[in-house]
């Protein structure tokens, strides 16, 4: 099987070929601020981001001879966990949806791509907004204010099969714990292949991250919306961008923030800290929703890249069930396997 995958972020746009489940080519293709600031919307970048794309492949020498392209999938809408082919539809969605992200581009370029190859399919796969919560797990305390779930489904469930498959035994048949530590840090309770519990890692809820606030004490939340202070769009970049560690410590680099602790920067302390200790919190409450039956905890991200976070985190954890540590995330394999997984028949295709 020869597989294109497209994986759009805010500042770049990854690509890759693979054979099966091997990469022949990867690439990531940066945009600067200055390429990016023409356009008004991200959709807008549509033409821009596909020309990018083409041009690589043609200095590569890649011939669009692809058996399928499979792209990260938007959050226009919450979706069941799998993978999708790629309608007119969802491209609509993605277009006019209100609160817009790079992710919604995915689809829209692999079915340009797609387009100009014959019999090749188009897909996307676990996008950020999978909801498979019980229906408890959407009530809060105002029916104004349901929970919704936007968290980083593509990674977690790659993980939760790379996990089950090196214990012999099936994602299905597991209780897991997995916690996502990146930019945004999510975390969801996984009973037997259906993520029941997650929190929105996008827009203000569960612990706070590099750049998110998690969520916040409501009646100060609504003091700071009538303060006139803020436009709505400051305010929400104060919840998503320029939050978290990004507006404690002015930057949401891991690696810097680590330097300035291991220089005796106590304030970066505390603030790592108080992140580390959310994130328990989150873990913890995971617990109850599986009845504590828990097979295992898994952390993955950029983040479990750092000693001192891992460390921090595992001793107050591990009481509910083995630790295991996967660093960093791997989305282009993700995708590649679920395309697959797709052309294999192993997997029913969803319905979008």
């Amino acid at each position: 099987m020869r597989i294109f995958v497209i994986n759009p972020g805010s500042t770049s746009t990854k690509i890759a070929i693979y054979e099966d489940e091997t990469p022949v080519m990867v690439k990531t293709i940066a945009h600067s601020a200055d390429e990016l600031m023409p356009f008004l919307k991200i959709t807008d970048q549509f033409a821009f981001r596909l020309e990018v794309i083409m041009q690589t492949l043609r200095v590569e020498g890649c011939e669009l001879d692809f058996d399928a392209v499979i792209a990260r999938g938007p959050l226009s809408r919450p979706v069941r966990g799998g993978v999708y082919p790629v309608t007119d539809r969802m491209i609509e969605m993605a277009c006019t949806t209100e609160h817009q992200h790079a992710a919604d581009l995915g689809c829209m370029l692999a079915a340009s791509v797609a387009h100009e190859i014959d019999g090749c399919s188009c897909l996307i796969a676990d996008p950020g907004t999978v909801d498979e919560l019980n229906d408890y797990a959407r009530i809060t305390g105002s029916p104004h204010c349901p929970r919704v779930a936007i968290w980083h489904a593509l990674n977690q469930r790659a993980i939760a099969r790379r996990y089950a498959k090196e214990h012999g035994t099936r994602y299905e048949d597991l209780n897991l714990i997995i916690c996502h530590l990146g930019g945004g840090i999510s975390v969801a309770a996984h009973d037997h292949g259906n993520a029941v519990d997650a929190n929105n890692a996008l827009n203000g809820e569960g612990p706070f991250s590099p750049e998110r606030a998690g969520t916040l004490p409501a009646a100060s939340l609504i003091d700071l919306c009538y303060s006139g202070r803020y436009t709505k769009e400051q305010l929400l970049k104060r919840i998503a961008g320029k939050a978290g560690l990004t507006a404690h410590l002015g930057t949401n680099d891991m690696r810097e923030i680590l330097r300035r602790i291991e220089g005796g920067d106590e304030q970066a302390r505390l603030v790592v800290d108080a992140m580390i200790y959310q994130v328990a919190k989150c873990i913890a409450s995971c617990g109850a929703v599986l009845f504590g039956k828990v097979d295992a905890i898994l952390l993955t991200g950029g983040v479990a890249h750092s000693e001192y976070v891992i460390e921090r985190l595992r001793p107050r954890v591990e009481y509910l069930a083995p630790v295991y540590v996967y660093p960093g995330e791997d989305e282009m394999k993700a995708l590649a396997q679920n395309a697959i997984l797709a052309l294999n028949g192993e997997c029913d295709l969803k319905v979008y």
